[in-house]
């Protein structure tokens, strides 16, 4: 019995998103132009074709990035908390940012970070 507002607040939330996305589909205008459907690149002319590969250095700082963002997503709370963790609690975040660390130095040392 305690599921049933969860159950009810997931099957409002599905059909509201049902409507909306039915409504915009059979009510919205469609006047698709040849300007309208070709690929939109920051206002300015193409400079590649799209679907053309893009070189995998991209893709090793894209998640570079993220392994270190999420890093700070972690130390926030430590943060917060860090009075009540005490000397525990220092060590533990003390080894996970060492262990980044060595992560960060292996990355800048085979050439992760170059953009050339």
């Amino acid at each position: 019995m305690t599921m049933l507002p969860l159950f009810m607040t997931f099957l409002l939330g599905a059909v509201v998103c049902l409507l909306l996305l039915s409504l915009s589909r059979f009510v919205g205008p469609r006047r698709p132009t040849l300007v309208k459907v070709l690929p939109f690149e920051c206002g300015m002319e193409q400079i590649n074709k799209p679907g053309a590969q893009v070189p995998v250095k991209f893709s090793v700082v894209a998640m570079l990035f993220i392994i270190f963002d999420i890093e700070v997503a972690f130390l926030y709370p430590w943060a917060v908390v860090f009075r009540q963790l005490g000397l525990p609690g220092l060590v533990a975040v003390l080894a996970f940012l060492i262990i980044l660390a060595v992560g960060f130095l292996y990355a800048w040392q085979r050439g992760a970070l170059e953009w050339d």
